[in-house]
């Protein structure tokens, strides 16, 4: 049980599934809750392990889940239709289409499938209405400008999860209604550019999260991440904003409920 005076967070986006946590779930969100983290969004990378994100999610009340195909894997198995992700999208602890996107850091070679994915996942979103939570690592420019094409076909909403692009693709980003979400890098000495992305952003459309087992914030860097420690995230957040940390949560978490309305439903 989280303290009263404790601030109110959600981690928006972190892999309970994975090998890292095998048989620690139960501990990993008792701890998290303890620290205030109170909901959190699991999300599924490859449509095979559904059933076991879902599994999670539904064993835990403070947690929901999405699911997608990472433009990592893109390319390593059957790409997912939009009848698929829209009746997944029936249960009631579903929130969100992804995580997708596209990825040229490792996968280059793999552009066109990604990109074919992502549009799967964004018509998806457009159906179900809920929000697509994107992925984009080394790909700006085409990152924006598929976003900006698609979303003049028919609107859409989402996140940009663990931002860290230029503030070309924030801008474009952010200009169809998105919301950027602050990981553990942010709090990195030396993501002073990230940092002025989010400064500079609205701050009604910013999120925190952990992307756990990966990118743990100070003073855990290097080490397994996990939900619990998007507080240390949230107090550099809090910093950049001029807010105390309770107003920072109180804010990502509003703007969670707004992107994410059905996990308040």
């Amino acid at each position: 049980m989280s303290e009263p005076d404790l601030p109110l967070l959600v981690d928006s986006h972190c892999h309970l599934d994975f090998p890292d946590f095998d048989g620690e779930q139960a501990d990993l969100i008792a701890r998290a809750q303890a620290a205030g983290v109170i909901r959190m969004v699991t999300i599924c990378t490859r449509m095979y392990k559904e059933p076991a994100v879902r599994a999670i999610a539904e064993a835990y009340p403070g947690v929901f889940y999405a699911a997608g195909i990472h433009p990592m894997y893109a390319a390593e198995e059957p790409l997912v239709t939009v009848d698929e992700l829209v009746a997944l999208s029936a249960h009631p602890k579903f929130v969100g289409i992804g995580e997708t996107g596209l990825d040229y850091h490792y996968t280059a070679d793999s552009a066109a499938v990604q990109a074919e994915s992502l549009r799967i996942h964004i018509e998806a979103a457009r159906r179900t209405g809920l929000p697509l939570i994107i992925h984009s690592r080394d790909a700006d420019e085409d990152m924006a400008r598929i976003l900006t094409e698609e979303y003049r076909a028919g609107a859409f909403t989402g996140v940009m999860h663990c931002y860290t692009s230029g503030p070309e693709l924030a801008r474009a980003a952010l200009e169809i209604g998105f919301y950027l979400s602050m990981s553990g890098i942010a709090a990195f000495p030396r993501s002073t550019g990230i940092r002025e992305i989010f400064a500079a952003a609205p701050q009604d459309r910013i999120l925190v999260e952990t992307d756990a087992p990966y990118l743990a914030p100070p003073p855990y860097r290097g080490k397994r991440n996990e939900p619990a420690y998007v507080v240390h995230t949230a107090k550099v957040g809090a910093d950049l904003l001029g807010m105390t940390e309770a107003e920072f949560a109180r804010l990502t978490s509003q703007n969670f409920e707004r992107l994410f309305s059905k996990a308040v439903a």
